[in-house]
């Protein structure tokens, strides 16, 4: 019996949620369907289902084995339209994971015009900050940022991602500005759950030199970056975000950044997938459309070219609206 037809039945009982549901998709008896299953269940060893009077649910086994059979199924039939129709334009569904913040601010609006140009294609966006197994849970693609571990997967840069040290006027005002790494000693830090290196910042000289580490502590610790941004926009201490959350920010004035002449590490934003010898067009297009919108002057950096001189101002404006807020 067909084999691609056994995987098919499969994955649709999965996605239908019983045998009668896919025998009615795909056009067959309900014995049929079950003999396919059965025999892939036979050909492989194990089992893939549990089925009782009640309830069909997937194994173990059968939850890694879905995603990898539905990714082999899309491939396989973007592979057949393309030779038919001698096109390589993107097709099927592109299931992708991205970080939460960075996913709605950027991947979400980018993913939105991808789609809007080509017609035959569909998406799956899930937003999680841990870090996904793509061939277990079957994504086409990533969106990873900061350092990369070593892994079989492929890797595409996709932008820089800076990071920066910020705080609201009104903290600034009721506190000495930080001048150097070592005041932050001072200061209520906000810390990110999943900094890599913990309650310890580092930076560099922006001319270069040696790098400087010191740890923080603070009233507040988040899991999320809008958060933390949210609660330096209020006042209460320092945070040290990626541009791409409080670029704007900077550009009102809402936040200023801090320790002229020093610079957290600069990360990248990239995209990573399986290795394939044939990549398919839904993946190859989407990256492409990404490193072409974000580049390496990405649209969250655009408040950088302002001048200091307009920066300044919005902040003196904001200092003073914040003097006569209190004086009321």
């Amino acid at each position: 019996m067909d084999r691609f037809a056994s995987l098919r039945a499969f994955v649709a009982v999965v996605n239908a949620g019983s045998f009668a549901r896919a025998a009615e998709r795909l056009g067959l008896s309900r014995a049929m369907v079950s003999k396919h299953v059965q025999l892939l269940e036979d050909r492989l060893g194990a089992r893939l289902l549990q089925r009782t009077t009640r309830r069909l649910s997937l194994t173990e086994a059968g939850r890694g084995f879905h995603g990898r059979a539905e990714r082999l199924l899309a491939d396989l039939d973007e592979a057949e339209a393309a030779v038919a129709s001698e096109s390589t334009a993107p097709r099927g569904t592109l299931r992708i994971s991205a970080p939460v913040s960075f996913g709605a601010g950027w991947v979400a609006p980018a993913l939105a015009r991808f789609l809007a140009a080509h017609e035959g294609l569909a998406a799956d966006l899930v937003l999680n900050d841990r870090v996904v197994d793509l061939v277990e849970e079957g994504f086409d693609l990533a969106i990873r940022i900061g350092r990369l571990p070593d892994s079989s997967l492929i890797a595409r840069r996709l932008a820089p991602c800076r990071v920066t040290l910020v705080a609201a006027p009104a903290y600034l005002a009721a506190r000495e500005r930080p001048r150097a790494p070592t005041d932050l000693a001072g200061h209520n830090c906000l810390g990110y759950a999943y900094q890599s290196t913990g309650d310890t910042w580092r930076f560099v000289p922006t001319g270069g030199g040696t790098a400087v580490a010191v740890r923080v502590r603070g009233s507040l610790d988040a899991n999320n970056g809008e958060a933390l941004a949210a609660a330096a926009r209020e006042g209460i201490g320092i945070a040290l975000l990626p541009t791409f959350l409080v670029g704007e920010d900077i550009r009102r004035g809402r936040l200023t950044c801090l320790l002229d002449g020093w610079e957290p590490e600069t990360l990248a934003v990239h995209a990573v997938y399986p290795q394939s010898r044939h990549l398919s067009a839904k993946v190859r297009g989407f990256v492409d459309f990404l490193a072409a919108r974000f580049g390496p002057a990405p649209p969250w950096d655009a408040w950088m070219a302002e001048t200091p001189r307009r920066r300044e101002s919005a902040l003196s404006t904001l200092k003073k609206r914040s003097v006569r807020q209190r004086g009321n």
